[in-house]
């Protein structure tokens, strides 16, 4: 089969393979579109937590972007994780040469394992400008608690914290709730004018490295297919939670899930 489409991710490296680039590339791979990479940090980090992070330099970052969009042009672009201010300047900039209205922020702050992610002011700088840039920000309720500055114990609050990025400039936002105790996960999609829940069953696993990263990733893909943005998130949503189902129970902490899980080897490559 041919790809559907193309898609530009910006992020770090996972060296385990479970969250980051690698995560967005098999995502994408997976749904039958075409993966293309700017990679923003290379980090050292296996299932237990992450040893270290080298940041690529923001110039570098630039020309991955705007070298690998002038040859191969992008249906939609993924953003993951940016660390600080000098590279979301940078990420910014690069954008306003690429022709696309389909862009997903995945804002990530803080690994499974807890490291910190990204400094204080390129928080600030992710509010004030990179928000309004994009057609959908996908923060967890540790991050939306950041980013909205406040404390997040139930659907109602997941809620208007939705509203207050609104305020701040995001066009569509979906929180994921992942991180609240119930049977049920609720993830919810606010955007100027409506108002979406989606509710999936809870998985009795810790193996759930990377959730973020691939969701955004498969909803980037969605869009880029020409998917309406909430049927993107469904679809995406979907995906993986057929992926937590059917995780391989790699590593001692918190392994991958399977992005495999679309995947049917064809009879000639048995």
């Amino acid at each position: 089969m041919k790809p559907n489409s193309k898609v530009l991710i910006i992020a770090g490296s996972d060296s385990s393979g479970g969250a980051g680039i690698q995560a967005d590339i098999k995502t994408i791979t997976a749904l039958g579109s075409y993966a293309m990479t700017a990679i923003t940090a290379i980090t050292s980090q296996n299932t237990t937590g992450v040893k270290s992070i080298v940041p690529i330099p923001p110039k570098e970052i630039s020309n991955q972007i705007l070298f690998t969009a002038k040859d191969i042009k992008p249906d939609a672009i993924k953003i993951g994780m940016l660390h600080s201010t000098k590279v979301i300047d940078s990420v910014i900039s690069s954008l306003k040469f690429i022709k696309t209205n389909k862009i997903v922020l995945d804002p990530v702050m803080v690994a499974k394992g807890g490291t910190k992610l990204i400094d204080d002011k390129a928080i600030n700088l992710l509010k004030t400008k990179l928000v309004k840039r994009v057609t959908l920000i996908t923060p967890n309720i540790p991050e939306a608690e950041i980013l909205a500055n406040m404390n997040i114990k139930c659907r109602e609050d997941m809620i208007f914290a939705a509203y207050k990025l609104i305020e701040i400039g995001a066009n569509n936002v979906l929180i994921k709730g992942g991180h609240l105790t119930s049977n049920i996960v609720q993830d919810i999609f606010v955007s100027k004018s409506d108002i979406k829940i989606f509710n999936s069953k809870r998985y009795n696993t810790k193996n759930t490295h990377g959730t973020g990263c691939t969701l955004s990733s498969a909803i980037t893909t969605f869009l880029s297919c020409g998917k309406p943005i909430k049927k993107s998130c469904e679809l995406g949503i979907k995906y993986v939670n057929s992926g937590i189902k059917t995780n391989p129970k790699y590593g001692k902490g918190h392994g991958p899930i399977n992005h495999l899980n679309t995947i049917n080897i064809e009879r000639k490559f048995k």
